[in-house]
């Protein structure tokens, strides 16, 4: 299920919002593509290691705030920065700029932790913004679970949109997380490459509980 926009009304211009999807563009295009080793090159300059952090390695402490503003690919970084403008804004509008830029990072912070403790031995290379944008995912879910999301659904050649309720298309969406971690780590014992589902999940979590602290006054009520 692709999200396309939800019916939640915002208080405030998203321009924290959109600050974050413009660094995290011109990080890719402006100096992840323009590398000799292209993309490769970056993942391996400033990805996150999960191996070198818990081993303290130099660097790695660094390497896990960088990472979270990199990507594999062009599908990689657009599907992130969708997810991020449909669920971002509302979540910016109840936390206000400053507290959502700080709880966007330490949201992102709590995923890589959490998939570099494990998965303590893995040496991939870890980017994207996805646990970030997860810790979105989480404190919307909590805070807005009756907003309604348009919603588009691929069937093969078909394609169909409807509504769904916020609390829905997030526990199908976390639900599909760890389901897949759970066949991951059957088939393979650890992350071994693709997508990092324990960030995804540790993310989710972490903003659930992050968002008690970092939303403004008056945005206790569901919506």
């Amino acid at each position: 299920m692709i999200p396309l926009y939800d019916d939640q009304p915002t208080r405030s211009f998203p321009l924290g919002n959109l600050l974050l999807i413009s660094v995290n563009a011109l990080v890719f295009i402006g100096w992840q593509m323009q590398l000799p080793g292209g993309v490769e090159e970056s993942v391996a300059l400033a990805g996150f290691i999960p191996s070198e952090y818990i081993h303290g390695a130099p660097g790695a402490m660094t390497h896990l705030i960088t990472s979270m503003f990199m990507h594999a690919g062009w599908m990689h970084l657009i599907g992130n920065m969708w997810f991020l403008w449909v669920f971002g804004r509302s979540v910016e509008s109840a936390c206000g700029f400053f507290r959502y830029l700080v709880f966007y990072i330490l949201s992102g912070a709590a995923a890589t932790g959490a998939y570099a403790l494990l998965s303590p031995e893995t040496s991939i290379p870890l980017v994207g913004a996805s646990g970030a944008i997860s810790g979105v995912l989480g404190a919307y879910f909590l805070r807005h679970p009756r907003a309604r999301i348009m919603t588009l659904l691929p069937l093969g050649i078909f394609m169909r949109i409807f509504t769904v309720p916020a609390w829905f298309f997030l526990l199908f969406w976390i639900g599909i997380q760890v389901y897949s971690q759970i066949i991951e780590a059957s088939a393979h014992g650890e992350q071994t490459g693709g997508i990092a589902y324990l960030a995804h999940i540790g993310g989710f979590i972490a903003g659930m509980g992050l968002i008690f602290f970092f939303e403004g006054p008056g945005n206790r009520s569901e919506a």
